[in-house]
């Protein structure tokens, strides 16, 4: 195709609201066009390169034994809300309800819709194990979609399934797309880190996330130079040791002066304390409840 013919309106200069690199990049090489916040198209050059994506994932996925499905974007509410989870999701949810008050979910996932579909065919363990996966665009309401397709509204995803005998089954198939996952993510070239996670709304007493470290984003992950702890924020625990702290002595309850004194680092600039002497008390609101807090000086609350 000649030049004067391709779609690839590359730009010099890019919207001030792309912070991202790999936001910027994709806008100046014609990538991608944003229609509204959070949503995008892509276009010719863009989705050749998502195209080749899609090819790795696909290749990893059929070769760990899952089987490619097709589940459908909109999804019965009632699935939703008999697991709980129109409840726990509701502030990303998309739903349309119908005149004839038929409520519908734009999936953000496909837990129930996969679960619903597996129950009208497995109908021994015989038929176990079985793992389905599919490729499908998926739907969020983002408050605040950033750093361009990489947190959106409308996005295209991989997630797969399996349905197990055992919890002995189970572990096979959750290292079996451990595997596929890192070999996705070392033929696409990308510097990664494993992250032990917490699991969320999803459930499940494992998880992990495969990070890429960038300058921009909103996960913090933790990494220990001492020991191979490697989490996320979330998840992350204390381990310091309190050995060091064994040998203090508790000091009878006293009432005393703080004259202005607002915050941790104040009071033990007056007082020649440290902030792991003290205790300190964080007041929330939740819910309209009001919930008390109290950690060590030197910790925050998660």
């Amino acid at each position: 195709m000649k030049w004067s013919q391709a779609l690839i309106p590359t730009m010099r200069e890019v919207p001030k609201d792309a912070e991202a690199t790999s936001h910027r990049l994709m806008l100046r090489a014609g990538l991608i066009r944003k229609l509204s916040a959070g949503v995008y198209s892509y276009l010719p050059l863009g989705l050749r390169v998502l195209k080749k994506i899609i090819e790795i994932i696909r290749d990893e996925m059929n070769k760990a034994g899952a089987q490619e499905v097709l589940l459908p974007a909109l999804t019965p509410a009632d699935l939703w809300y008999k697991t709980g989870r129109y409840e726990v999701l509701k502030e990303i949810l998309l739903t349309i309800k119908k005149a004839n008050k038929q409520e519908y979910v734009l999936g953000p996932t496909h837990e129930e819709i996969v679960t619903e579909l597996a129950s009208a065919y497995i109908t021994s363990y015989k038929d176990l194990p079985l793992n389905l996966y599919q490729i499908q665009t998926k739907f969020r309401d983002e408050a605040r979609p950033r750093f361009g397709v990489i947190r959106s509204k409308e996005f295209i995803m991989k997630d797969a399934y399996s349905f197990d005998r055992s919890w002995e089954d189970l572990d096979k198939s959750y290292q079996g797309m451990y595997e596929a996952y890192k070999n996705i993510f070392d033929r696409s070239g990308l510097q990664y880190r494993i992250v032990t996670a917490d699991s969320g709304a999803m459930g499940g007493d494992v998880s992990h996330e495969f990070m890429v470290p960038v300058a921009f984003g909103e996960d913090i992950i933790i990494l220990c130079s001492k020991c191979d702890l490697l989490s996320s924020l979330d998840i992350a625990s204390c381990n310091e040791s309190t050995e060091k702290m064994k040998d203090a002595v508790l000091k009878p309850l006293e009432e005393f002066e703080t004259p202005n004194l607002k915050t941790i680092d104040e009071i033990t600039s007056a007082f020649k304390l440290k902030p792991n002497q003290l205790v300190k008390t964080i007041i929330y609101l939740a819910d309209g409840n009001p919930i008390v807090c109290l950690v060590r000086g030197d910790c925050d609350i998660s």
